[in-house]
């Protein structure tokens, strides 16, 4: 009969300690390499950082061919750009840095999500390990879809509308390297946490703390819950990009009902 004990988990609490060491040291390493690679291909990563700023880039094309096609051209200004200007001394450099210790963080990003995961299973009954994995792989699945989503439109949206707003012809935009890379990177992140609560709705189900129902009872104020925490992770104050953050996360909550009643039927089949 298999056994639901856990396995490895002997040891004292210096051996685990020492482990625990040695995974952190593993994860660390595996970081900093990433990271030197993509300081070191400083072209190809910030041409990619930086293409939202153009109208070469693909969301202004897709978003000018779906104009096209539905006669309201003029969706995406014409020769839309947007200047980035430094203005300290250390700032490019510093910046660089950023952006590639966050790039490497990305890369090898799986690898230390494996040796977590690895240091942390000989302690799980074979059950829990299986939740424990489809929760992990699925968080960082809906992350990764979260910051995709911000890079690919809302960033793009709401840069080319903040990046081109004016009050007056007399008043020129020149938007400073740090504004544009602690926005996008601070939307990045909200995007990818926000993108998580499907999986939250999932844990909570299993436990069976949270019923669809009550979720359906709630869409009123789970709405006034959504643009406040739009408002909340949202790095600027504007009301375009607050609702540009609402509305993704409005759409993640109805996907969370649709889960925990896929959840709430396949425990009832289960135990039927």
């Amino acid at each position: 009969m298999g056994s639901p004990e856990r396995e490895g988990a002997e040891g004292t609490f210096w051996d685990h300690l020492d482990a625990l060491r040695g995974c952190l040291l593993k994860a660390a390493a595996a970081t900093v390499l990433c990271a030197l690679a993509a300081f070191c291909f400083k072209d190809g990563l910030f041409r990619i950082v930086l293409a939202p700023k153009d109208d070469g880039f693909c969301t202004y094309r897709l978003l000018e061919k779906l104009g096209a096609a539905l006669g309201a051209e003029g969706m995406v200004p014409e020769g839309f750009s947007v200047r980035l200007i430094n203005t300290a001394l250390a700032e490019q450099f510093v910046v660089h840095m950023k952006v590639a210790l966050c790039a490497g963080l990305l890369c090898a990003s799986p690898y230390v999500l494996y040796l977590l995961f690895h240091f942390v299973s000989p302690a799980l009954y074979a059950r829990e390990r299986r939740y424990a994995l489809r929760t992990v792989g699925a968080g960082y699945a809906m992350f990764l879809l979260g910051s995709a989503l911000n890079y690919f439109l809302v960033f793009p949206l709401t840069f080319r509308f903040l990046g081109t707003y004016q009050v007056s012809a007399e008043v020129e935009n020149a938007i400073t390297l740090q504004s544009y890379m602690d926005t996008l990177l601070a939307m990045n992140l909200a995007l990818g946490i926000v993108f998580e609560l499907p999986v939250l709705c999932w844990l909570l189900a299993r436990l069976g703390v949270l019923r669809a129902a009550s979720m359906r009872r709630r869409r009123r104020h789970a709405v006034v819950a959504v643009l406040v925490a739009a408002a909340v992770v949202t790095p600027t104050s504007d009301a375009f990009t607050l609702l540009l953050v609402a509305l993704p996360m409005w759409l993640l909550y109805e996907a969370g009902i649709w889960v925990v009643a896929a959840t709430a039927r396949r425990g009832a089949n289960r135990n039927g």
